[in-house]
């Protein structure tokens, strides 16, 4: 990938995209990619482009909506065209920010009204901004779980396997629903680091530490999705699930739980509308463990939109990101967090407010040093593969013992971790 110079002859790198004084002098047409071709298609984002121009109204948003967004963004990046404002993929190295991308201030101003700037700083600059800040979680039916006589959320994960138990046993539910198929969602049981310790440095340890030891955090993740597995809580055929059709499932009771994200819980929703059932069914609840009786749920940005150093509407397009984090009503709509410092929750994390959960941002600093690791031990952390075989693994249809299967992932780590950074 190269990053060549913008009009004029200028460096791109290091360049700033400077917030408007005056809305009424910028102008341009900027065109922004997104993932989000359900909100392109339904005319959504043009909703928002219009009342966006009530404000800017000599700037015109076109959209391109990408269904591979991550893959048709990654090739045309090799170029200077990919667009004003896109979300920064996931396969741009974070300390190349600067070549791609205009930077949006100083971390030390922007950090004091914006949760996640730390996710996109290189040399005290930010080069993007998540409009929602999502939180990982199980998705449950409410209905099914009062049917299994539980009530409470379990603190524990011992808890949490006696409660899928009597789901289980006194309903016709499946307790928990792999979406092993789809193979993404196993991803997400990463997100729950942070949540066992209740600790903001908890990935940053990953660095120094073996994930997999007594009382290592992945250690207890992972042994909770074996244990869901291993004691016959899930669906009979794993390599059958299907994730569009689980969403009606869970909204009509007969899956009770999946872990996901918060962003989910608005799919789940409409799909208990369609289905003709109660959207308010479906509830949201932390990973079973506590410190101190408190919950620790992570919060951490969705993709982070950048304005593209090539783009000849910088100024039109750092209006576009500012306006659409600040006032587009956006993670309202969504249910999800908002990255504004201070905003209330939305709604349908209500329960959470009343429960007194602690809401944790992982610190980011050794982030590029755990993912070299990462890549170095050829686990994936992010990526559903090993997970999958953990799954296997539990089933019955991979050989060999959890306490093995821990010790392997163990040392490729330790190892990677002995040349990484080097």
């Amino acid at each position: 990938m190269a990053a060549g110079c913008t009009g004029g002859g200028a460096s791109s790198k290091g360049e700033e995209a400077e917030a408007p004084d005056d809305p009424k002098k910028v102008s341009g047409t900027i065109k922004v990619l997104t993932h989000r071709t359900d909100l392109v298609q339904d005319g959504t984002m043009k909703e928002y482009a219009a009342e966006f121009n009530k404000t800017y109204p000599n700037v015109k948003v076109e959209f391109e909506a990408l269904t591979d967004y991550e893959g048709e963004v990654k090739i045309r990046m090799n170029t200077d065209n990919y667009g004003d404002v896109l979300m920064i993929p996931a396969a741009i190295k974070k300390n190349d920010y600067p070549k791609f991308f205009a930077s949006l201030g100083s971390q030390a101003e922007r950090s004091k009204k914006y949760r996640f700037t730390d996710f996109t700083t290189v040399g005290g600059k930010v080069y993007g901004q998540s409009p929602i800040g999502v939180t990982p979680g199980f998705i449950y039916n409410k209905r099914v779980w009062q049917e299994a006589g539980v009530t409470d959320w379990p603190t524990t994960p011992a808890e949490f396997i006696a409660d899928l138990k009597a789901i289980k046993s006194k309903t016709d539910a499946i307790p928990y629903y792999t979406n092993f198929k789809d193979m993404w969602p196993l991803s997400q049981w990463t997100g729950a680091i942070g949540s066992v310790s209740c600790d903001v440095q908890a990935n940053d340890k990953l660095a120094a530490s073996d994930p997999w030891a007594k009382g290592g955090e992945l250690r207890t993740i992972d042994t909770l999705l074996y244990d869901i597995v291993h004691h016959g809580l899930v669906e009979k055929d794993p390599t059958t699930t299907n994730w569009e059709g689980s969403k009606p499932k869970l909204a009509k009771g007969e899956i009770a739980t999946m872990w996901l994200g918060s962003w989910a819980i608005t799919q789940m929703q409409a799909a208990a509308e369609e289905a003709g059932t109660d959207p308010d069914d479906v509830g949201f609840m932390p990973f079973p463990a506590q410190k101190d009786g408190v919950f620790c749920p992570l919060v951490a940005p969705d993709y982070n939109q950048a304005v593209s150093i090539h783009s000849q509407h910088k100024q039109a397009a750092r209006a576009w990101i500012d306006w659409f984090t600040d006032k587009s009503g956006y993670a309202e709509d969504n249910l999800t967090l908002s990255p504004v410092k201070g905003a209330p929750l939305p709604d349908v994390l209500k329960p959470y407010e009343d429960a007194g959960v602690k809401f944790i941002e992982l610190d980011q600093t050794n982030t590029a040093l755990v993912n070299e690791i990462d890549n170095a031990s050829e686990i994936g952390l992010n990526k559903p593969d090993y997970r999958q075989d953990l799954v296997d693994l539990a089933r019955g249809a991979r050989k060999g013992s959890l306490e093995d299967y821990f010790a392997d992932l163990s040392k490729r780590w330790t190892d990677a971790a002995k040349t990484a950074g080097s």
